[in-house]
């Protein structure tokens, strides 16, 4: 049995080594900082499958400077990465032009379609069903308005997402805990969410081991690719596969250099916050806001925000606690009572972002035996386990399941 190693034990080389597994695979998995300790375990937790747009938008233009202004905003560059970050945001910037949102809209479409059927089959193959809640989502605004809600409304709609209006009343009826000052939601109904992104990880990761998966925590620092085999040059060791799958996340910019493929990967991080109180039954995103409201198993957590700092500068926790300040306005004056509700739980943790919002996805057009999965910025929960089912058949010497020329590596 030949081995194939796996760089990155977050949801995306989890599932990737779970579907592997099984299909009898020998596969060694390797982290440097253990089992999904990254986004993977502090997401929001959503299978939001209903994101089909990608986030380069023209309208976001208008809005970027007041973004960029406010350090507590939903958006924000550091001062001192601005430079850094500019190629990024010029490439950024490219992809709002039609033709390119056009094509990104496609692939995202195409890839989200089919991912929470693939979730379900890799979760009923572990008898892990429970760990996928089926409550919806809810997108609210605060603006009586309603005309950006609308537009949003009718955006989905075409773009074919099931979504349903809601009016003041539908939604406090749906979800009584929610500002009785809000003017209206959008309901999405074909989504979900993990009541724990962590512990959803960690069983599956359990699920890895019992078929005979292996480990391995240690820091890859070089990849010497071969014809036969590859060799990883690590802190402690070096290993050889004749296999090997790149899912490290925001990290994984750092070994395609090395294999000849600079890819624009740019570290944007996020931040929650943890509420002792779980007061709604879905996931609640915020129009004006850009924050998202889940609840958990063990109480209600906030996340949001975007901010460009470099993938080891130092997390500014304000920007995870501004969240309960959202949470007050969002929820009613009883619920939001959060004087005595916050926990002392802060997070913050980097998304694998590229400027057109799609993952990279395939073989190394270069050496064989290299496979990518990474990149897939906000949506790397929900894509996860069809992204390891399409990259486990070309593994396999199977056809995937779509066509992955939209998430070719050599596309920039």
């Amino acid at each position: 049995m030949q081995q194939l190693c796996i760089i990155g034990a977050g949801i995306v080389g989890l599932s990737n080594a779970l579907f592997l597994q099984q299909a009898c695979v020998d596969v060694l998995l390797i982290d440097a900082k253990g089992i999904a300790q990254g986004c993977s375990a502090g997401n929001a937790g959503h299978f939001a499958t209903e994101q089909v747009f990608a986030l380069a938008q023209p309208a976001l233009l208008a809005q970027l400077p007041a973004m960029l202004l406010n350090p507590l905003g939903p958006l924000h560059i550091r001062a001192g990465y601005l430079l850094q970050a500019l190629p990024w945001f010029a490439r950024f910037v490219a992809n709002m032009r039609k033709s390119k949102r056009d094509a990104n809209h496609k692939a995202l479409s195409a890839l989200n379609h089919h991912s929470l059927a693939s979730w379900q089959k890799l979760l009923h193959s572990c008898q892990l069903s429970q760990q996928i809640q089926y409550q919806g989502a809810l997108l609210v605004s605060e603006n009586h308005n309603l005309t950006a809600l609308k537009q949003q409304y009718q955006a989905y709609r075409a773009a074919g997402i099931d979504v349903r209006w809601c009016d003041k009343q539908q939604l406090q009826q749906l979800e009584p805990a929610l500002a009785p000052g809000l003017a209206g939601a959008l309901d999405f109904t074909e989504v979900a969410h993990s009541q724990d992104p962590l512990a959803l990880c960690q069983q599956l990761y359990q699920q890895f081991c019992q078929l005979g998966g292996r480990y391995l925590q240690t820091e890859v620092r070089q990849i010497i690719p071969g014809p036969k085999q590859q060799q990883l040059i690590c802190s402690d060791r070096e290993i050889n596969c004749q296999q090997l799958i790149i899912a490290a996340g925001a990290h994984s910019a750092h070994f395609t250099r090395q294999l000849g493929w600079p890819v624009p990967l740019e570290a944007e991080r996020g931040y929650h916050l943890m509420l002792k109180s779980v007061a709604l039954s879905r996931p609640v995103s915020s129009l004006e806001r850009k924050c998202i409201m889940t609840p958990m198993q063990h109480g209600l957590r906030l996340a949001g925000t975007a901010e460009f700092a470099g993938l080891n500068g130092k997390a500014d926790y304000q920007r995870a606690t501004v969240l309960q300040q959202h949470a007050n306005q969002l929820l009613c004056q009883r619920t939001a009572a959060l004087s005595d509700n916050t926990m002392d739980t802060v997070w913050a943790g980097n998304r694998p972002s590229l400027p057109d919002s799609l993952p990279v996805l395939g073989p190394c057009p270069r050496h064989s035996g290299i496979y990518y999965n990474f990149g897939h910025q906000h949506l790397g929960l929900t894509q996860a386990a069809f992204s390891a089912e399409l990259i486990s058949s070309c593994v396999l010497k199977q056809t995937p399941a779509l066509d992955l020329t939209p998430f070719r590596i050599n596309r920039f």
